[in-house]
């Protein structure tokens, strides 16, 4: 056993001193003696300078990797030392910082394996508690963030998502460059405010170099984003427009179903809201028929549909020209149909329409579809939680999980 740790996991200044197999309650665990080299005094845990000693603490045990099933413990009596600048304090030791309990090499043993399951499936396999992960997860989460490299980000993703009941919101930002998807910041809300503080954060010089920036509708996004990144082409994306008609054909579809209902005629209407949500070739076989024999009653839903599948031929053009023209002829269409949810949606087209253009002009320099895809990822890993209770356990899962951070280098993996 001392072969094998002076071989993965030496520390200079400590031997191993000699390990025994102990038998309790929680079943068989492995402990580690370790004792300072006598020839090197122990290091002040303030300045990080050498300094005589003062005396000696009781054994403390530190939490070490496991071994096939069995707790392993480092078993250390903590040097005090008398320092002339920061007076009598506790020596720092190379394996642990502070007062953690868990060896730095088993928090990140722990914080990896945390990237591949739940914490709480990490705590079960591993026989330690909740806490444990989560303080080996943030422990990784700040050493990354403080570590990573900023520079060369040239595209980013602006996005809210729902985080919790009654409308509350994150704000998430994304890189969106071709060699790099990751998640830059995570900001509570998604307000003007919040917006601000992640450009605050980003940096002025790095917000200048930006090219391009893809986001939503959402009116404080637009703002800041024109305030702080204006040199940026802003790009509205694609999904969150065809979102928006789809919520209008669903508004559509509700009022004249229940005017129908009301009228008492037959509800033609009803069990037919994923025949019009979903593009054709998604249909399956009875969804199908159903929506074959829908179109054939001249109702406001079946134009509705009709003027949003119409208006998929837009994302077809190459030509930022050519698909301007298009958009003009289906807003002067959607405003002369006489449905107010189509109406709507056509002004807010036209309000936004150099935005929405701007998609043809960086249609092969970015993927804005990568937005949505780590929004997925995303809900996969707050699902998978079953919901985190305070926004800090969820910034830390997220950053940890999206966030491509760096991790130091090891002298041995464990996992």
């Amino acid at each position: 056993m001392k072969t094998i740790l002076n071989r993965v996991q030496r520390y200079p200044g400590f031997v191993y001193a000699g390990c025994r197999l102990m038998e309790g309650l929680g079943g068989l665990t492995v402990e580690i003696a370790v004792r300072p080299d006598r020839r090197r005094r122990a290091i002040c845990s303030e300045c990080k300078e050498r300094r005589p000693g003062y005396d000696r603490l009781a054994e403390r045990r530190f939490g070490f990797v496991p071994l096939w099933g069995m707790a392993v413990f480092f078993v250390y009596s903590m040097r005090r030392v008398d320092c002339p600048q920061c007076g009598v304090v506790v020596e720092a030791v190379p394996w642990a910082t502070g007062n953690h309990h868990l060896t730095t090499t088993y928090a990140w043993f722990l914080a990896l394996w945390a990237k591949r399951m739940s914490w709480k499936e990490v705590a079960d396999a591993f026989s330690t508690s909740w806490e444990n992960v989560f303080r080996s997860v943030e422990m990784a989460v700040e050493w990354g963030l403080a570590h990573r490299d900023l520079n060369g980000v040239t595209a980013i993703g602006v996005d809210e998502v729902l985080w919790h009941r009654g409308y509350k919101f994150l704000t998430v930002v994304y890189q969106i460059d071709q060699h790099c998807k990751r998640l830059l910041w995570i900001g509570k809300d998604r307000t003007t405010r919040t917006m601000l503080s992640f450009f605050r954060q980003f940096g002025r010089k790095r917000s200048a170099e930006l090219r391009f920036v893809c986001s939503d509708m959402w009116k404080p996004y637009l703002k800041v984003i024109a305030k702080k990144a204006g040199q940026a082409l802003h790009i509205l994306d694609r999904f969150h427009i065809m979102a928006k008609m789809n919520k209008a054909i669903d508004e559509v579809r509700a009022t004249e179903m229940k005017s129908l209902r009301d009228k008492g005629l037959a509800p033609v209407l009803k069990d037919s809201r994923w025949c019009l949500l979903k593009r054709p070739k998604n249909l399956t076989e009875r969804q199908e028929i159903r929506l074959a024999d829908l179109v054939r009653y001249n109702l406001k839903t079946v134009r509705s549909y009709l003027l949003k599948e119409d208006f998929q031929f837009f994302w077809l053009y190459f030509s930022p020209f050519w698909a301007a023209r298009f958009l003009d002829r289906w807003c002067t269409r959607a405003l002369r149909s006489r449905i107010e949810p189509m109406k709507k949606i056509a002004r807010t087209l036209r309000s936004h329409r150099p935005l929405i253009l701007n998609w043809f002009r960086a249609t092969d320099l970015i993927s804005t579809g990568a937005v949505e895809g780590l929004n997925n990822r995303l809900k996969v890993i707050t699902r998978r939680a079953f919901g985190f209770r305070t926004f800090r356990a969820t910034e830390i899962a997220l950053y940890h999980a999206l966030g491509a951070l760096p991790v130091p280098p090891v002298t041995h993996r464990f996992c």
